[in-house]
Order: C-alpha cells, then structure tokens, then sequence
C-alpha cells in the first residue's frame, strides 16, 4: 500500500485553498505565492536523525526491512512522502516533524487539511 503525506504553511491572511495547494505544489513543484518558504535544510536534518536506524539511500530516500520505505519530495515551501508499505507508527514520526516546524497534514484521499490546531 502506498500513500502520500502533504505539508506546507500558509503565510498569514491568505485565502487558503488547499486542492490548488496540493496540485500546483505537492504534485507540480510550483511556487504558489500564498505559502511561507520552509526551512528545508532543517526538516531533512530532523528527518534523518529521526530515522537514522533506517537505510538512506540518498537525502530523498529511505528504506527500512520490516517498516517500507519512503522518498521525500520538496520544493522551498512544500514537503511530501511518498510512503510504501510502512506503519502507521513511522508516518505518524513524519507527521510529527512537519508539525514541530508548524505545517499540517493535508491528505489527498480525503481532501482534508488537518490544521484546526493553527490560527487560520
């Protein structure tokens, strides 16, 4: 099974508009002006401490016997996993370094945003 985890930060006072977010952004690479820039370098160096027991193949990739794998997309204002067969343990761990750096979880099966913890 795979399933794809979306992040990003709205600036304050945008409309927010979150399917244009994921397709323009998540799915494209495009810069879309109603989003913060991310501190990129951060999130991965967080990333990689976080899974540092994991097979890193490269910055973007990483596998794990037992747990799947996953490859990371980003551009300067967007993060997204592509995860592959892996708990929901480990995606919760991703889910929980993109909350510390204050972006939500958007999922695109269900087209929900699950911000209601941030000052929309």
């Amino acid at each position: 099974m795979s399933v794809d985890l979306n992040f990003w930060k709205y600036k304050a006072g945008v409309t927010h508009d979150d399917g244009k977010v994921y397709e323009m952004a998540c799915c494209d690479g495009i810069i879309v002006d109603e989003l913060e820039t991310l501190p990129i370098n951060e999130i991965f160096n967080k990333i990689s401490y976080t899974f540092s027991d994991w097979t890193i193949h490269d910055k973007n990739n990483y596998e794990k016997v037992g747990h799947g794998s996953f490859q990371i997309f980003s551009t300067s204002q967007v993060v997204r996993f592509d995860c592959y067969g892996m708990n929901e343990d480990d995606m919760n761990l991703l889910m929980d370094i993109l909350i510390d750096f204050d972006c939500p979880f958007y999922d695109p099966s269900i087209s929900t945003r699950f911000d209601s913890w941030t000052d929309r």
